[in-house]
This record gives structure tokens, sequence and C-alpha cells, in this order.
């Protein structure tokens, strides 16, 4: 059953090719965020403070922190080439280790050594209301989930199609939309088909097989034994995407539609908007001390944990539900990429690109509504390629019928073939090609997963996944201290940056001019004046 033709991509392919504009896939923006635990040469999770010389992270756009202080998360601007995103990331990983003294970045997804829920600190913005405000979701976020969850690392990538497609691609489907009513539109086709075909991203990239005991911390763990500190899934691509990790069952109620703009809107206020009994017996405001942001099934928006989301640059306050609905989708963040262990920066060209035809695939095949039934289905295929993704003749669901993983994934595959063509136009050496080439040698060989790989490493050389992880960890620092010469610019470009954002968050705190309640009263009915 491969080459199943899908008529309306074939006739959207064509209109593409036919446009005169081979180059009209191209162009697409792309950026990066990656996360990182900072951790003690002995691979403890570190309990300092944010580095001074990292600038504040409420502030600074490219040097930040998720859920912990110990959490750094670094953020590329967006780029047209995969290049100049791969060789910012460099660089700031070069700034980065060079005020680290001497910790280390934790090289995998799957986080180090942890003493329990207490030993992980919360990231710290500062005395002003937003960044009061950031501390207390995050702190929500612990006594919700439990704060060793969120100790997870992963790398997200965001993507805008280019302008020019988008003309081409009105005259293709003959739209009499708005220009942004039909760009909002089609992104929207893109998440329903990245839900529906996403775990093959899990497939191909998930490298996260195994995690070291003390992530269960006395919580049950039912995971087979691999050595003394090890436990793992035999056939697993990526328990940071399975129920262990993020897929948690605190949200496996929550169902937010991608059938629209409208019903993502309305099914995430709702839940931002909900009550929910067990967060309101924790209670918000406990002997004067807040526990969570409110007792909803959702603080705020990002609570959400998804695989891609649709994203729209917010002004000053207002919140991402709003930014939406005002003015549509702007790009899409895919969520779903482990760090890499074997690349230092924690990813890698191939991997980004074939991740740019992929949502070109996802853009230009058909992508009916989503029904309840359907999610559900949807949802079991991706736990189980996270949980059991490599094991001989899976059989994965696929319009009601169990239908091979391996066959789905070649045909999928056969069908980013054109694509990565017209992203390669006007580039001799193919690289589109060549990354869509390395992914089916994956399907073929399931030895060329990285998850099979990371498990054959640590056969190979007797370590538990804490020693491979933590003596990855340190070759990536030798690297980029050893990295001549450094850009000496770009490093100048950090330092000022990090400056600025000491000034900015001063300036921040300085101009407060409501108490915390007010502020968060505001923020929530959506009229803050959050910076």
């Amino acid at each position: 059953m491969r080459n199943v033709v899908d008529k309306s991509f074939e006739r959207r392919l064509a209109g593409l090719i036919n446009s005169g504009e081979r180059a009209v896939l191209r162009g697409g923006r792309k950026g990066v965020e990656k996360e990182s635990l900072r951790v003690t040469p002995d691979g403890n999770i570190a309990q300092s403070r944010h580095p001074e010389a990292l600038g504040a992270p409420l502030t600074n756009e490219h040097i930040t922190t998720d859920f912990s202080e110990s959490l750094i998360e670094l953020v590329t601007p967006p780029f047209g080439e995969t290049w100049e995103l791969l060789q910012y990331l460099c660089d700031i990983h070069q700034f980065v280790y060079r005020h680290l003294n001497d910790e280390l970045l934790w090289a995998t997804s799957m986080p180090c050594a942890i003493d329990g829920d207490a030993s992980i600190p919360l990231a710290q913005f500062g005395r002003s209301n937003v960044g009061q405000m950031k501390t207390i979701y995050r702190h929500g976020l612990g006594v919700r989930y439990g704060r060793i969850m969120q100790a997870i690392s992963g790398v997200h990538f965001n993507y805008s199609f280019s302008t020019r497609l988008w003309g081409v691609l009105e005259e293709v489907n003959q739209s009499r939309q708005p220009r942004q009513d039909f760009v909002s539109e089609q992104y929207f086709g893109v998440l329903r088909n990245y839900r529906r075909y996403g775990w093959l991203v899990l497939y191909l990239f998930g490298t996260s097989p195994a995690v070291s005991n003390s992530f269960f911390a006395g919580r049950e763990n039912t995971l087979p034994v691999f050595d003394r500190d090890t436990v793992y899934e035999p056939y697993g691509t990526s328990l940071r995407m399975s129920d262990i990790g993020y897929r948690n069952k605190n949200q496996s109620t929550l169902s937010v539609s991608v059938n629209s703009l409208a019903e993502y809107v309305r099914d995430l206020s709702r839940a931002i908007g909900t009550p929910y009994p067990p967060y309101e017996k924790i209670g918000v405001k406990v002997d004067g001390v807040y526990q969570q942001l409110n007792a909803n099934i959702l603080q705020i928006e990002n609570e959400y944990y998804s695989f891609i989301r649709p994203k729209r640059i917010a002004r000053s306050g207002e919140r991402p539900t709003k930014a939406l609905h005002r003015a549509g989708v702007e790009y899409v963040e895919v969520r779903a990429l482990d760090v890499s262990a074997f690349d230092p920066v924690g990813v890698n060209q191939n991997k980004l690109r074939f991740l740019e035809a992929f949502l070109a695939l996802c853009l230009l095949r058909e992508s009916a509504p989503i029904s309840v039934g359907e999610q559900s289905a949807l949802d079991a295929n991706h736990l189980l390629v996270a949980r059991r993704g490599r094991e001989p003749n899976l059989m994965l669901r696929r319009e009601g019928r169990d239908f091979s993983m391996t066959e789905w994934a070649h045909e999928l595959l056969d069908s980013m073939q054109g694509l990565c063509e017209m992203l390669d136009h006007g580039e001799p050496a193919r690289p589109y090609s060549a990354a869509l080439e390395q992914q089916r040698a994956k399907i073929d060989d399931v030895e060329r997963t990285p998850s099979a790989r990371l498990l054959a490493e640590m056969r190979q050389t007797g370590e538990t996944f804490f020693q491979l992880a933590l003596r990855m960890s340190r070759l990536h620092k030798d690297y980029f201290l050893g990295l001549y010469p450094p850009n000496e610019s770009r490093l100048r470009e950090f330092a000022a940056e990090a400056q600025e954002s000491r000034e900015a968050q001063r300036n921040i705190e300085a101009a407060d001019d409501t108490d915390f309640d007010t502020y968060l009263a505001h923020y929530m009915s959506g009229d803050a004046n959050e910076h």
C-alpha cells in the first residue's frame, strides 16, 4: 500500500512547480530554542544562580531560563538559511561556556542526577510584577506535575513559510479569503497533519530511550532495568515525549481542537477559565503565599503541552490566545525534538532541513478536520512510537485500521522527494535530498536511529545513561572552549545584550506602579501591561 495518491497534494505540488518560481519553497524563516540543564562537574543539578554575565533572564531575548534557575534556554533569531542558524547557535554556546566556570550543560533531554523535587531551584526573574508572575507560574507547574518532569530539556524548531509561497498557494487554491485568514487556515492544516504524522519525528530523532533511576525519585516505575543506574524502553525512541515525560496524565482529558483558529482559541481559553477540583485543593494563595496563578485546568496558555503550537508574536501585556485572535498565525513551533547527545549544539543541519521539508508536506497534503475519535488514535500512535518505535513489525492505527509503521514511514518520505528537490533549487550539493536519504536509511536500518545508537554506545562502553551523558557533556564543553578562532564580534554582541537586559529589568522594576494582586487580576482578564 505504498504511494497512496493524495490528489489534493499532487495538485498543489504541480501548482507550485508550474508557478514558474522553482525556488518558491525556499525562504522560510527558521529559529531554534534549545534548553539545557546547568550541572556541576560531577553531574548534579547546579544550585548556583543563573550567571550574571549572561544577563537578566526576564529581558534577555537570546539567553534566558525555562522552568528552573538551572535550566538555560538559548533562543536564536529567525534565519533564512539553516547554516546561519547553526552558526548562531554555536556562537551562543561559546559565549555561555565562557561564563559557566566549572559547570557543564547537560547533553541529553532526560535529566542529570536529581535528588527529588526540592533539588530543582525555580527560575527567578526579579521583583517586578511580571517577574513574580513568571516564578509563581513555575511554582504552580511544580505543585501540579512535580518539578522533576519540568527538568526535562528539549529543542523547539520555529518555522514560518515565505510570503512568496502564500501568494502562489492562494492562486493554486483559488482562495478568495483575506490573506491572513488564508495563512492561518493553512497553518492549522499543518497542525492537523503534524498530529497525524508527527510520530515519524519521534522515530527518526528521538534520543531518550533510557533514563537515570534518580528521575523517578521514589515514584512508581515499571520500566525494565538496563543497568545499576539506568531504566529504559528496549524499543523506545523518546521517553521525553511519552507518558513518563510530557504526555502526563494530568492533561490527558484536556482536548484542544486544531480544526480552526476559532476552536483552538476557544478550547484554550475555556481551559484557562475552568476551575479544576484537584488544583482547588492545593489553593491559590495559602497563608499569604501564592502556590499557583489560579486553580484552573491551565494557569496560562503555555501550560498546555503539545507537539506543535501555532504562534504569533504578542504585544506587550498581550495573552498568546489574544494575539492569535487579533492577527492570526505567524509561525509554528515544533516542540517534539529531543536534545541530541551526539551534536554539541543539540541539533544538526540534516535534522532541521528534514523538518522544513516535513512541514511543507504537512502544509500541502489534504488535511481534513480531526474528530475526537481520530484524535485519540493519533495520540495512541505517538505514545506507541515514543515507547516502542523500534519494535519489529510495529503497527499503528490509520483510518481505523492497523497499518505497518515502516510502510507508512516510507510512503511519507517518498512524498517528500519532490519537496526536497524544490528546496534544493540552486544548491548543487542538494542538501535537502541528502537529509531525506539519511532519514530513509534509518527506516531501512533501525540501528541507525539515535535512540538505538545511544543504547548501543552504553552497551559498548559499559556506561550507565548518567555516565554516558556526563562524558558527552564534558566533550561538548571542551569542544566549545577549544573552537578557534571564536567569533569575537558576535561574543561582544552577546555581552552587550546581557548588559542591556540587566538595565531593562531594572527599568521594569522601577516602573511598576500597582501591587501584584491587582497586576495578576488585570493580566488574567487580558488587559495588563506586561513587559
